[in-house]
Order: C-alpha cells, then sequence, then structure tokens
C-alpha cells in the first residue's frame, strides 16, 4: 500500500492560491492511502472514475463514481483507493463566497451536469482572470453542487473504545459474523451496554450497522469486478440469494441493477472525459 505521510505538502499551491475556488486532479494507484489531514479551504472530493473509501472521526463514506462528499476547512478527513482512482476535486475559500456551504461534511449526488463541470475544471490552470470562463463555470459548479447536497453512502462511527474496536474490525472484516453476545465478551461489555452504545453514537442497531459497512463492501466489490456470488461468500452470506435480499432491502436495487446503473455512469464518464 502506498502512503501518503505529509498530503499537504504538495497541496500548498492549491491552498494559497488567490483565487477563490481552484481544481485539481490527481491519479491514484489502488490501495493508495492518503494520511488523516485537513485543509485550510473547503473541498469537493470527487474520483470520476474508481472508487475511493473517505473517513473523519465521526463517519466513514464510500465515494463510487457518482458519489462525493463535501468537506469543510479543518475537519480531518483520510482516504484509500479502493480501485485506481481519477480524483477531480475542488478547493474552495469558503469565505470568499455568499453561497452558503455546509460546515460538516455532506455527501454529493453528482448529477451529470456536475460531473461535466468538473471534469472541465479539471483542466484549468490555478490562476485565471476575474469574471473568466474559467471562473464563471467553477461558480457554477458550485451552484450545482449546492442542489447535490445528499446523505450519500456514509457510515457513522462509534467514539466509546469497545465500540470502536467493534466497527474497526467490521470495516476490516465485514464478513465477521460474530454475534453482539460474541462481540460483547470480546470487548469486556455487556450486550445490553452494546445495544445502547450503538443506538446512541451510530443512530442504529448493531445488525443495521453492520449491514451497512457490508453494502459498502459489496458495492466497492462489485464495482471492481467481482461476481455477486464471490462477493456474498467473502460477507459471510450463505447463499447468493440471502445477499442479494438484504442488498435490495437497504438499496432499493438488486446487485445487478445496481452494476447496471454503474456501468451506465461510467460509459458517459468516459464519453465525457474522450
Amino acid at each position: 500500500m502506498n502512503t501518503d505521510h505529509s498530503p499537504n505538502a504538495h497541496l500548498e499551491q492549491w491552498e494559497n492560491a488567490k483565487n477563490p475556488v481552484v481544481s485539481m486532479s490527481k491519479e491514484y494507484p489502488a490501495g493508495h492511502h492518503i494520511l488523516p489531514h485537513q485543509h485550510q479551504r473547503g473541498q469537493l472530493i470527487y474520483a470520476s472514475a474508481g472508487t475511493m473509501r473517505l473517513r473523519t472521526c465521526d463517519e466513514y463514506w464510500l465515494l463510487p463514481p457518482f458519489r462525493g462528499v463535501w468537506m469543510p476547512p479543518y475537519v480531518e478527513h483520510e482516504m484509500t483507493a479502493s480501485t485506481s482512482v481519477s480524483l477531480r476535486t475542488l478547493y474552495v475559500n469558503v469565505e470568499s463566497f455568499t453561497l452558503s456551504l455546509p460546515n460538516h461534511p455532506v455527501g454529493i449526488g453528482v448529477t451529470p451536469l456536475l460531473r461535466e463541470l468538473l471534469i472541465r475544471a479539471s483542466y484549468f490552470p490555478i490562476t485565471y482572470h476575474p469574471d473568466s470562463f474559467e471562473e464563471r463555470l467553477l461558480r457554477l459548479a458550485l451552484e450545482e453542487t449546492k442542489h447535490a447536497f445528499e446523505c450519500g453512502l456514509k457510515l457513522p462511527m462509534g467514539r466509546d473504545k469497545r465500540l470502536k474496536k467493534i466497527c474497526d474490525t467490521l470495516m476490516e472484516n465485514p464478513g465477521d459474523v460474530r454475534s453482539l453476545a460474541d462481540w460483547a465478551n470480546e470487548v469486556g461489555a455487556t450486550t445490553r451496554t452494546l445495544t445502547r452504545l450503538f443506538r446512541s453514537e451510530t443512530g442504529i442497531s448493531f445488525i443495521q450497522w453492520r449491514e451497512q459497512v457490508r453494502i459498502v463492501s459489496a458495492i466497492s466489490g462489485l464495482s471492481t469486478g467481482e461476481r455477486v456470488s464471490q462477493v456474498a461468500e467473502e460477507l459471510g452470506y450463505a447463499s447468493q440469494g440471502a445477499f442479494t435480499v438484504m442488498f435490495k432491502r437497504v438499496t432499493g436495487k438488486s446487485p445487478r441493477e445496481y452494476l447496471n446503473d454503474l456501468s451506465r455512469s461510467q460509459i458517459k464518464l468516459s464519453c465525457m472525459e474522450e
């Protein structure tokens, strides 16, 4: 795994740019990891190709090519490329805009218009003239971003050290089939205590949290070409059918329908970038 040990070092020119919003493109290989860091600017994080995992102290995000995240200034986050990733990002001096942007991380459902704007902006230089084509397009991208905010594919993270151990382990191994009672023995707490902690710190039950982390893992696997049966087995399901029922209940689509939508999205993106 490649790791950026000082991720802000090569971003200084973007952070200190005179223009209020600037774009950057970057290619990362699968497995590349950017250690926890923060920016003095807000950041719109998006991959036009590939899948990323993004983590803050409170949340864990999956970012396939039709999802992005708005990251406000000074919020610590880290990123891992699940596949090779084509990053298309904006750095925004939020104090320069009257446009109200959230002061907490927010998911973005990347619309076809926003995709094309971000891809076009990725070719812009850091310096451009006021009221230029570049400035107008970047401002439009921010306006479109504001209309695209949504929950996204995210998981709330627990802060209690016992809960954190469970969450961290399941993110590394979503196919872990241990029950909450098993985990209670593992972390030195009662089942009742863990049940309460999951509800109070994540807002959902242990079973729901584990299902969601499995969905995150499944989408990552499916988007890299793994078979549905292979993903189901890796996630601890006794059959492909059982996995499909869970997947559709949570996402509203079967794995194959989800894959078809993802393929259409990637085809559109490929055409835009040619």
